[in-house]
């Protein structure tokens, strides 16, 4: 067979299955997986870095905590922006130029944070600060667009499955960025963390460049207007804002709460931020193989998972009128909660919108799978924003625990909301759902 044409195909080709022959994955598949795991792995080690270092740095370079939730919150917010450029441009930009070119903004703007530590404190270093993690952000964007949007059209029939194996990888990166760029930091300075994983994200270059399979498809005239006047979409946005907005949140404050409250280091604050990242890491697999398995879970996942997230962040400080004295090991252990409770309700959802989307009469191809990673990052993204900015001026006004209790709050009212939409639509989703089962059963685990 050809290379070059395994590693294409359009939005016009019909995959070809076989129930005869056992379920494997195809070349084009196996160069899909090891460079979206490349792009998670490298691109979320250099995100997480800057939690138990940055925040502390900011503050001796003049800036307040409300200023430095604010450098988080820029980062979401020109996320947002760029998620939904590249999301419904991404067929006329095309998938791989978009990721690669993501990687390369992202490790140069990794590189050149390294290097406002020589900036003046003040206001030169804030505006430096502002404009490096902007373009960052757009960076960042395309390169996770394009890899939402790939991964759902390489494996149509297993989007959850696949997305959380990738998820591991998505972890490791999360696991190792705060104690890696913590130990680096402790031992060598500021600079050197950022310059040795922006060099890390420009090799990720070429090698993507070799084995990133090509995709070609046609641009479609759907608009994300039309997919949010889904109730079932609005709600599913919603929930993936309140999971996004209590991440953003504990990048910008739980560093600065864990080194007041219990005198730690900025390295032992990387370890913390492990107990949030290696359950989800753990459980993504897992969720991913029986949401996709058995369609009908997804609904008991997110209500579930939003609900255990708002346990888990009124009992991370915890919130002042339960009378609970702040202690480490139970900081860490909601941690863990929050981690697992995350992948319990982020998994599910982007299946859940493609599945909407179809729904609603979208055409499937990438044109649609783009615009929904746009959508479902730009909401992250809002998210992102929210979290650090909001929570940071509530724990500058009141405290971190009341701040955490208004993220709980957040997820409490996304678990009701889901709750009673699921009650009042349960016949129609259960009828599509059991036709979608059994359309599933007939199709191989991983299809070309």
């Amino acid at each position: 067979m050809d290379p070059q044409s395994d590693l294409q195909q359009t939005d016009g080709s019909t995959p070809a299955e076989s129930t005869d022959a056992p379920p494997r994955m195809t070349r084009r598949q196996m160069l899909t997986l090891i460079s979206m795991a490349s792009v998670n792995f490298s691109s979320m080690i250099c995100y997480s870095i800057l939690g138990p270092f940055f925040p502390t740095e900011a503050v001796k370079k003049g800036a307040s905590q409300t200023v430095v939730g604010l450098i988080f919150g820029c980062y979401a917010l020109c996320n947002l922006i760029g998620s939904l450029i590249m999301g419904r441009y991404i067929v006329q930009i095309g998938a791989k130029f978009m990721l690669v070119t993501g990687l390369f903004v992202s490790s140069c703007c990794t590189i050149l944070f390294g290097l406002l530590d020589r900036v003046p404190g003040g206001p030169a270093f804030i505006t430096l600060c502002f404009l490096v993690r902007s373009l960052d952000a757009v960076g960042f964007a395309a390169a996770m667009t394009s890899s939402f949007a790939i991964v759902a059209k390489t494996f149509p029939n297993n989007v959850a499955t696949v997305l959380g194996s990738l998820e591991i990888f998505t972890g490791l990166g999360l696991i190792m960025g705060p104690p890696v760029g913590a130990w680096f930091y402790q031992s060598f300075g500021y600079e050197v963390p950022f310059m040795l994983l922006g060099c890390l994200l420009l090799i990720m270059i070429p090698v993507n460049i070799c084995i990133l399979p090509t995709i070609v498809a046609d641009p479609s005239k759907d608009s994300f207007f039309r997919l949010l006047t889904n109730v079932k979409v609005v709600l599913i946005c919603y929930t993936i804002f309140t999971l996004s907005a209590g991440l953003g949140f504990l990048d910008a404050t739980l560093s600065l709460f864990a080194i007041e409250t219990f005198d730690v280091l900025p390295s032992s604050v990387g370890l913390i931020m492990v107990g949030l990242s290696l359950p989800y890491c753990l459980s993504s697999p897992l969720i991913g193989y029986i949401t996709d398995k058995y369609p009908v879970t997804r609904k008991w996942f997110l209500v579930t998972g939003a609900l255990t997230t708002a346990v888990g962040f009124c009992l991370l400080g915890p919130v002042p009128f339960l009378h609970i004295r702040s202690q480490l090991w139970l900081l860490v252990f909601m941690l863990g909660v929050i981690g697992f409770s995350l992948s319990m309700t982020a998994i599910p959802t982007f299946p859940e919108i493609i599945t909407c989307a179809y729904d609603q009469g979208y055409e499937e191809g990438l044109s649609t799978l783009g615009m929904v990673s746009g959508l479902f990052g730009a909401v992250w993204s809002s998210g992102m924003f929210y979290g650090p900015t909001v929570g940071g001026l509530i724990t500058q006004h009141l405290n971190f625990e009341w701040a955490a209790a208004v993220q709980g709050g957040l997820a409490c009212l996304a678990a009701f909301l889901l709750a009673l939409y699921y009650i009042c639509h349960q016949p129609q989703q259960s009828v599509r759902d059991e036709r979608r089962r059994q359309t599933d059963e007939n199709t191989p685990l991983l299809n070309e």
